[in-house]
């Protein structure tokens, strides 16, 4: 894969962003690079070490962060008494605002995959003047339809594992929102029921992807703490469409105008259909749709991003 050699950070810290909470963050590669901010996936899933191969290190001052409640910012998720109500978008926002004025940056190049593209946009969308290009991979947008298309319609393909995925909740949830239903399993003050309730959600998460993996599982789904995390905080998310207006981010994608931006996409992309991006690069004035005819929603797309961030590194 085209990909940077891997890197440590030459600095990390911990942002108390109020609210209880601390924001683990860390900066990598050229410390007078350009500044350029990774939001991870998830929401929950807590940013990786291959995230920071995907710029330049000698070009680019890369800042990566878990997001509130994941990876190594605490309170963690897992933890039953950790306070969803202080975990949305809007918290999000401010935190990235808060990050950037404690590292001095001015503007970013803002890179988002899967649910970090959503928060790139929302961000860049109140911060467009804090913005100097924007990546995003396996664009969502997190809208009512989305989620209903991850949660249940998607499940047209792959019956059994949605059935699967079906069974897991009380027999008088499964005609309804089952996002609903999981949220409240993993409210439940029983262990057990919250810790079945995350492994039958990240199953369902896993199935979606298992074309892309050949079925080969991924590791991250065998940690029990980060199981619950992920479930616990993106059925909170999908619950609340993310606390976004109906098409918010097509509506403001205006802000965008005079913004670089490349969405790259699969079109074998079952989590996340295409249209989400096709539809975003109608709304988004000199934007770049990179489809990507064999990929989904995790494989092929690193080497595009990478061509990206290359191509952006050169842009003064």
């Amino acid at each position: 894969m085209n990909r940077y050699p891997p890197i440590e950070p030459y600095e990390h810290g911990m942002l108390d962003v109020g609210d209880g909470q601390l924001v683990y963050w860390e900066t990598c590669g050229n410390p007078d690079g350009k500044p350029a901010v990774v939001l991870h996936g998830g929401p929950g899933s807590g940013c990786t070490p291959n995230s920071r191969r995907l710029f330049d290190p000698a070009a680019y001052r890369i800042v990566l962060l878990d997001q509130r409640g994941a990876g190594r910012s605490t309170p963690h998720a897992s933890d039953p008494a950790a306070d969803l109500s202080v975990n949305t978008t809007e918290h999000l926002l401010g935190d990235l605002e808060l990050l950037r004025g404690h590292l001095g940056v001015d503007r970013w190049l803002v890179f988002g995959s899967s649910w970090g593209s959503t928060l790139a946009l929302a961000y860049a969308e109140r911060h467009p003047e804090r913005v100097t290009e924007i990546v995003l991979a396996a664009v969502t947008m997190t809208r009512p339809a989305d989620v209903r298309w991850l949660a249940h319609d998607v499940g047209k393909f792959f019956p059994a594992e949605w059935a699967r995925f079906r069974q897991g909740v009380p027999p008088a949830d499964r005609d309804g929102d089952l996002v609903d239903a999981y949220a409240r399993l993993l409210a439940d003050p029983d262990a057990k029921v919250r810790e079945q309730a995350a492994r039958d959600w990240c199953d369902w998460e896993e199935a979606i992807v298992s074309l892309e993996s050949g079925g080969v599982p991924n590791p991250r789904y065998a940690d029990a703490r980060f199981r619950m995390g992920f479930a616990r905080t993106v059925t909170h998310y999908f619950w609340h469409a993310a606390w976004l207006d109906e098409d918010q981010l097509l509506r403001d994608a205006y802000r965008l105008a005079g913004i670089p931006g490349v969405l790259i996409h699969g079109r074998l992309d079952l989590g996340g259909p295409l249209v989400t991006a096709w539809e975003l690069a109608q709304a988004w004035p000199g934007s770049e749709l990179v489809v990507l005819d064999t990929a989904g929603h995790t494989t092929q797309l690193g080497d595009h991003v990478v061509t990206a961030t290359d191509r952006f590194a050169r842009r003064k």
